[in-house]
């Protein structure tokens, strides 16, 4: 079974993404804040993050840069997803497309593409 970590602090947000998951057969934590849930991204293994990028006490792209340093300290093999509200200006989006496996817009996922997403992402080597 493929463990995600959601870090999302819209509730209803993660109430869907938790429920369409689970019914695919993952198994999902979720942490609605930033800190908490890079602790927890470093303690506990996941197969794949989601990751949003508008949280209350890091931003999603301090979360993703400190997952993805080369130094060893992040999480390189970790598959992440980058879920917005906002579609990003070219440059910003370019960034955050090099750092992570996949980017989302949550206004345009319903629950069956984000489990094809996700699967998507995983079966990426």
């Amino acid at each position: 079974m493929s463990t995600v970590l959601c870090i999302e602090d819209d509730h209803f947000i993660a109430d869907m993404y938790v429920h369409s998951l689970k019914k695919a057969g993952y198994d999902v934590d979720v942490i609605a804040n930033g800190q908490e849930a890079l602790e927890q991204a470093k303690q506990k293994v996941y197969d794949i993050i989601l990751l949003d990028l508008m949280l209350p006490d890091k931003t999603g792209v301090e979360i993703l840069e400190t997952l993805r340093k080369e130094d060893g300290s992040g999480l390189p093999l970790t598959k992440i997803i980058v879920t917005t509200n906002f579609d990003e200006p070219a440059e910003d989006r370019a960034h955050l497309e090099k750092l992570a496996d996949g980017y989302l817009i949550k206004a345009d996922v319903t629950p069956s593409k984000l489990v094809e997403l996700v699967g998507e992402v995983l079966k990426q080597s």
